[in-house]
């Protein structure tokens, strides 16, 4: 599937592991496992099979986006965007599930 970074920290963490002191280990560990899974996704449905991704549309104040779990408490977050190839992903943030 499409994807691109919407945040240059996430992007370079991905591409260079810039930035991976700012998170726990494991968080970077899962960032980077679910960045290839969106990445090796036909579409947004492949996201919802595994159930151990714990994929949800977001509400309320982030109505519009949709995360994956990192760990019980770091989720990412992102968006799908239509792209020149049909729909993409693009890849806003890690977040704290509760805050931040």
């Amino acid at each position: 599937m499409d994807f691109h970074f919407a945040d240059r920290a996430l992007e370079r963490l991905y591409t260079h592991n810039e930035g991976a002191s700012k998170y726990p280990a494991e968080v970077v560990r899962l960032f980077l496992r679910r960045v290839r899974h969106i990445e090796s996704a036909q579409d947004i449905r492949d996201l919802r099979t595994p159930r151990s991704l714990h994929f949800e549309k977001l509400s309320g104040k982030l109505a519009g986006l949709c995360s994956l779990r990192l760990n019980d408490q770091c989720r990412l977050i992102f968006s799908e965007e239509e792209t020149k190839a049909g729909k993409g992903i693009a890849i806003r943030e890690i977040s704290k599930h509760y805050g931040d």
